[in-house]
């Protein structure tokens, strides 16, 4: 640990700095730090390494790095270049995956200390949220681009359609059996493409009327919802933080966004192959999340996190990049505009939503503002 203290007083300037015990200076740290020894067995952790390998300082110190990750997980490879050169080195964008560790697009900064030679101290960063941010301020953009298109469609289609819509019922009166069957399939398309414009339109910039909104009442409506309908035979578990505090939020808009993620999620779970479906609505406090505001030099913070999470077959990897685009999805019959109105009603928020799907677990993340001073006096 000596070893550690010392460079952490080169870092911090040398000469004249005095620092306090060295585990009190690694715990208070944000990031993951993780000193491996010459065997890659846990030296030490500071608690936000505990929090994200999800094992204690104790376990950990029973364990070696192999216990964690396969042996050709790229990790090891960097481990060995710092033995090797000495150097410090950093890799981004890698994947620690195993049945015990699921983290994805995480830089890795490994250095060696000379003072204890085969020793390497890791931190590491997990920049998913703030990709997840740019991504999402993307799918806005595609959203407005929607918005366009369903002014100019509701405009140049709805009246005209309304026209083809009203001839076809005429035509069902007077016609043969044979041709009355056609004339319902012009109705009916005629409504399916009403349906679509209707959708398309809720794209559409309106101011959000906001109130305090409590959002275990809103996960136990959409709860009731589904299993009195569509999710009648699935089972539910709920793991909810009692103690939160109201969202900053339009209740029915976060109703539409709930009631679209565990609808969703009972697609999932009913298919062929998935055996003891299961949908967990989760709820929690998380302190520090924060982003930046678009268009403004302020932050948000958004500690309060909701979770709809699936055990179905998990979300096409050529899919989930453009989950939340317009148009994109892996249903026959879908619109691929759900999760779209989704991104865009949660971005309206203020929000962040992040996604993280693999075979037999699906996970969407929503991260919501809470009721400020502020507000409340509004």
């Amino acid at each position: 640990m000596s070893a550690v203290v010392a460079r952490a007083t080169r870092l911090l300037g040398g000469k004249g700095v005095r620092l306090a015990d060295p585990a009190a200076i690694l715990g208070a740290l944000p990031v993951p730090v993780v000193l491996l020894d010459h065997g890659n067995r846990f030296r030490h952790v500071n608690h936000a390494a505990e929090q994200f390998l999800g094992i204690s300082a104790v376990g950990l110190a029973q364990l070696r790095l192999e216990d964690l990750l396969p042996p050709d997980n790229p990790l090891f490879m960097l481990i060995e270049q710092v033995r090797g050169t000495e150097v410090t080195i950093s890799d981004h964008d890698l994947n620690l995956e195993s049945p015990r560790l699921h983290k994805r697009g995480i830089t890795v900064q490994g250095s060696p200390l000379p003072e204890e030679p085969g020793s390497v101290l890791l931190v590491m960063q997990d920049a998913s949220a703030a990709r997840a941010l740019d991504r999402q301020l993307a799918f806005r953009g595609a959203a407005r681009s929607v918005t366009g298109m369903a002014a100019i469609l509701a405009h140049e289609v709805k009246n005209p359609l309304s026209g083809i819509r009203g001839a076809a019922q005429l035509l069902e009166s007077s016609v043969g059996s044979a041709d009355r069957e056609l004339a319902e399939l012009i109705r009916d398309e005629a409504d399916r493409i009403r349906d679509l414009v209707d959708r398309m339109e809720a794209f559409g910039e309106k101011p959000i009327a906001r109130t305090a909104v409590n959002i275990h009442r809103v996960l136990e409506h959409v709860r009731k919802l589904a299993q009195s309908g569509f999710a009648a035979h699935i089972k539910f578990h709920e793991l909810y933080d009692p103690s939160l505090p109201p969202v900053w939020a339009n209740r029915d808009q976060l109703i539409q966004v709930v009631l679209n993620l565990v609808k969703n999620a009972a697609e999932a779970v009913t298919q062929e192959g998935v055996h003891h479906p299961e949908i967990t609505l989760t709820t929690g406090f998380q302190h520090g999340m924060r982003v930046a505001i678009p268009g403004s030099t302020g932050r948000l913070d958004l500690p309060l996190f909701v979770v709809i999470r699936d055990n179905g077959h998990g979300i096409p990897e050529d899919i989930r990049p453009h989950l939340f685009e317009p148009f994109v999805t892996s249903k026959p019959t879908g619109s691929g505009l759900g999760l779209s109105l989704v991104a865009k009603i949660i971005g309206d928020h203020g929000g962040l939503i992040e996604v993280d799907s693999r075979p037999g677990r699906t996970e969407f993340r929503l991260h919501l503002p809470v009721v400020t001073e502020k507000d409340a006096d509004q």
